[in-house]
C-alpha cells in the first residue's frame, strides 16, 4: 500500500513539473486577450514560439498590438497604449523588481553564526 502510495505521489510530482510550464504559456497574459478569440490566441502563441529572433517578436507584437487597439476602436473600446509587460498585473514572473530580494542576513536568529561542526576538534 505505501509503495503504490509513493509511486503515485511521484507520478504526480513529474507531471507538475513537467506540465506546469505548458498551462503557465496558455495563461500568460495577451495583449488585447479579451478581444480575441481562442483559436486566435492559439495562433499568436503559435507565432510567437516560431519567431527565429527576438526582432521577429518584437514585429509580431507591434503588429498585433496595432491589430488589437483596431479592433478595440471598432468595438467602442479602449485599451491601454502600452502592452502589458511580464511580471505586472495578474501575470508574475521573475523579472526586474524593486525588492531586496531575500534581505541581507541580519536576522534575529540565536547562536554564535559559527556553523555546523565548529565545535569539533581537528
Amino acid at each position: 500500500m505505501k509503495k503504490q502510495f509513493w509511486i503515485m505521489f511521484f507520478l504526480a510530482l513529474v507531471f507538475i513539473l513537467f506540465a506546469a510550464p505548458v498551462f503557465a504559456e496558455d495563461q500568460e497574459m495577451i495583449y488585447g486577450s479579451q478581444l480575441m478569440t481562442e483559436q486566435e490566441q492559439i495562433e499568436f502563441h503559435q507565432k510567437m514560439r516560431n519567431a527565429q529572433t527576438a526582432e521577429d517578436r518584437e514585429q509580431i507584437l507591434r503588429e498585433h498590438h496595432e491589430q488589437m487597439q483596431e479592433r478595440a476602436k471598432e468595438q467602442g473600446l479602449t485599451l491601454p497604449d502600452e502592452p502589458i509587460q511580464k511580471g505586472t498585473g495578474m501575470v508574475s514572473g521573475m523579472g526586474k523588481g524593486s525588492g531586496k530580494g531575500m534581505g541581507s542576513g541580519h536576522g534575529k536568529g540565536s547562536g554564535s553564526g559559527k556553523g555546523m561542526g565548529s565545535d569539533r576538534v581537528r
